[in-house]
């Protein structure tokens, strides 16, 4: 599973430095931060609406279609922020086998 996500992040570091014009992928970077966190924003909503109406309909392809564009742009985000998904599936790791209100209850407050 992991080296699914190692190929896109790849791909996304690639083009980072890329001109806006040769990829979406470039053209977010070349917008900034805000644009890129904006996109995350959006496909978050679509990736809920999809989820409430695989709830109603039994079809999880939207919902599927919608996840992979939410994981997209959240990586294109760590990437601008110089992080690797693999930071993010350690953070997964370390949490197995934890209960997730202990998880929660260990968070330090806001």
């Amino acid at each position: 599973m992991t080296d699914t996500l190692s190929r896109v992040a790849q791909v996304i570091e690639a083009r980072k430095n890329a001109e806006p014009g040769s990829s979406y992928v470039a053209s977010l970077y070349h917008k900034g931060l805000n644009k890129i966190l904006e996109k995350v924003g959006e496909e978050s909503v679509e990736t809920i609406i999809a989820a409430k109406d695989a709830a109603i309909s039994g079809d999880c392809s939207d919902v599927i279609y919608e996840t992979a564009d939410l994981w997209f742009h959240s990586m294109i985000m760590l990437a601008q922020l110089g992080q690797h998904p693999q930071a993010v599936l350690d953070e997964l790791e370390r949490r197995i086998g934890t209960s997730g209100h202990v998880e929660k209850a260990s968070r330090p407050s806001a």
